[in-house]
């Protein structure tokens, strides 16, 4: 378990690629589950321990995941995502560099539950969502392109399609157009930033996630602290 922030109200985890914020009909033990668990023996807790999940990552996506240790929190936390007054920052490995190296985008999504996937348009359609992001180009390498991501809205897939939609795909997303997936099976999609109102303490929170222990993703954080 990667807990990157603990308090008494909430508890910021670092998932994995391979790891389900809740439970689906894979019947995988969820990570709210294994939260469980850990801080019951963590702290040798009688009885039930309260989780409440705040907002999801897609299972193939690492990064940051936002956990409520009480009730007020979760409601709290609940109407702050609901309402987009949490700002979420993600890093993409991309092989196609965007035409522009830094866009707003903005498209109308469908979701596809039997494919579960979205399809981005240009325009509005019936049943559409609109759904809006900002990239920019922070690194390269010799083969990818390292693209920071700030999400406007929180539709489903929503970067990976967006970013699909411009010609350029998240390495490893096979569901999007990328021809080859990753060895872990995840994407190269990671959750790095998130900043907040405390729902509690009221002060401000910013956390950000160490990249997979991967030498792809290594690298470009390392660019990036040399950069900084």
């Amino acid at each position: 378990m990667d807990v990157i922030y603990e308090d008494n109200h909430i508890i910021v985890v670092n998932k994995t690629s391979s790891e389900i914020v809740q439970g689906d009909k894979t019947g995988d033990i969820p990570l709210s589950e294994s939260l469980k668990l850990w801080l019951k023996e963590k702290y040798g807790k009688p009885g039930n321990v309260f989780i409440g999940v705040a907002h999801r990552l897609d299972r193939p996506v690492s990064g940051i995941v936002v956990f409520a240790k009480t009730s007020k929190a979760l409601t709290r936390l609940n109407n702050m995502f609901r309402d987009g007054e949490v700002r979420k920052t993600y890093w993409a490995i991309v092989k196609s560099c965007p035409e522009e190296k830094e866009a707003t985008l903005t498209h109308y999504l469908i979701r596809n539950e039997k494919q579960n996937k979205s399809i981005a348009y240009e325009s509005m359609k019936p049943k559409s969502k609109e759904a809006t992001l900002s990239y920019k180009v922070i690194a390269q390498s010799n083969n990818y392109y390292l693209l920071e991501v700030d999400l406007k809205t929180g539709r489903h897939h929503q970067i990976r399609c967006q970013l699909a939609k411009i010609g350029s795909p998240i390495k490893g997303d096979l569901k999007y157009g990328f021809n080859r997936s990753n060895p872990d099976g995840g994407i190269s999609l990671h959750a790095r930033c998130i900043s907040f109102v405390h729902p509690v303490s009221k002060k401000i929170i910013n956390i950000t996630a160490p990249v997979p222990e991967n030498n792809l993703w290594k690298a470009f954080e390392n660019i990036i602290e040399k950069q900084e």
